[in-house]
Order: structure tokens, then sequence, then C-alpha cells
């Protein structure tokens, strides 16, 4: 029997970190759902969608390298391996790039790509020496595609597959597994705030005439994370309902 697994999901506590955490506790993993402090409501709201699981949640800036290591330094203490990274922790701040000023740009690109280095320098020395390790980085459609007032997402986005890749061929021979996924746009709150006119339009494009599920993507997730898919890595697995096709 495989040992009880644990599990760090960042941006835990949105509507797909939180689809993620319950497929990986339900897979029977230890689940711990780090983000930033936020409004007590949205704790108490992920508390209640994990429970009878084994679940916690912690607060973690994924964007400051040193908080990150003393996060991985605690996980490791306590529940003595972190064998499962979810990189799933994003922002966004659109506008056109003659708009942007430096201060969106960095913040996107500190956020979401810069925060998948930050925890994984620190996670991944553990996984190499067990001889175990799943590390699933939560790209997008956009970072495939691009999109129109996104150059900071687009190019964060892109480069989290870069990494992937990458750090996949360093880490390869010691059991431990790097992949992408890329959903296309989902049901989530971030969608919802959308005029009603642009998600139609969205909608009107995706193959399957429907934006997808957090729970879709959390399936993905699982999928690459399990003990049984380590022959998989490097490897990106667009889950958008069609919206974007290539080899």
């Amino acid at each position: 029997m495989s040992p009880q697994r644990v599990a760090v999901v960042t941006g835990g506590l949105g509507g797909i970190g939180t689809a993620i955490c319950r497929q990986l506790a339900q897979a029977g993993c230890r689940v711990i759902a780090a983000d930033l402090e936020g409004p007590p409501e949205r704790r108490a709201a992920f508390g209640q969608a994990m429970q009878g699981l084994d679940a916690e949640s912690a607060v973690l800036d994924v964007s400051d390298f040193d908080a990150c290591a003393a996060f991985v330094a605690d996980v490791e203490s306590r529940h003595g391996t972190l064998d499962i990274v979810v990189n799933n922790a994003g922002i966004t701040r659109d506008t056109t790039l003659r708009r942007m000023d430096r201060v969106q740009w960095d913040a996107v690109i500190d956020v979401n790509l810069g925060s998948v280095f930050n925890l994984c320098r620190h996670a991944v020395d553990g996984m190499v020496a067990r001889g175990f390790g799943r590390i699933v980085n939560l790209a997008s459609v956009n970072g495939q595609t691009g999109q129109f007032g996104q150059t900071n997402y687009s190019a964060a986005k892109a480069g989290m597959h870069g990494f992937t890749m990458a750090l996949a061929r360093e880490v390869a021979r010691k059991g431990v597994t790097v992949n992408t996924v890329s959903p296309g746009y989902c049901a989530t709150a971030l969608v919802a705030a959308m005029p009603e006119a642009i998600r139609e339009d969205i909608v009107s494009k995706v193959p399957v005439g429907r934006l997808g599920e957090p729970g879709e993507i959390a399936r993905a997730v699982a999928f690459l994370a399990a003990e049984e898919s380590g022959f998989i890595t490097g490897a990106n697995l667009p889950v958008n309902g069609g919206l974007f096709m290539s080899f």
C-alpha cells in the first residue's frame, strides 16, 4: 500500500483551488490549501467544502521567496514529507500594453510565475531525496494563444510551461514528474464578474458550447498527481472545451 501523500495547493481557497483540494483529498492525500489571509468567510467556505476530508488551510504569500521557504520547512516538519505541489495561485491585472504600468506587470509576473519558482525551489530537494514527487503547474489557454489586454498574464502562463519542461528534465530520473494543466474559461467567480456580453462571446467560441467546471480542471490535476502517472512528465494537458487545439 502506498503511503499517504501530502499535497500543497496554492490559491487553494478559490473555486478551482478548492476543487483541486477536494479531488486530491478524495484520492487519499493530506491536503494543505495555501492562500492569502482573505476574508474569514472564504476560509470558512473552504472548511465546509472539505468537511470530512483530510485538509487544512494555511496563510502564504506565494510571491515571497522567504515565506515559501519557511512554509515548506513547516509542512515537512509537521507532516514528515511534501509529495505533491500544485501551483494554482494566480491574479490578473488586465490592460493593453500601451496602458500597462510596471506595477501591473510585476504583480502578475511575481504571483503567477515567480511563485512557481519560489515554491518549487524549496520543495524539490525533499522530493528528490525521497525519490517521489508530483508538481503540477496551472497555466492557461491564454498562455497558449495570447489574449488581448493580457500581455502580463499570457507571458506568465506561457513561462510556466517553459519552467515545467526544464524542471521535468532535471528531475525525471529522481522519481519526480513536472507537468502543466492549461484550463480554458471556467465557471468561477472571476469569469462570473465579466460583463454578460463578454461571457456569451467566450462561450460562443468554445466548441463544447459551455464554460468548464472547476471539478473538470481538478480531475486533470489529480490524474497527473497520481502514483500511476510516473511516465508522464514535461507535458501540457489542455482542458479548454476545444477552444484551442494543437499537436
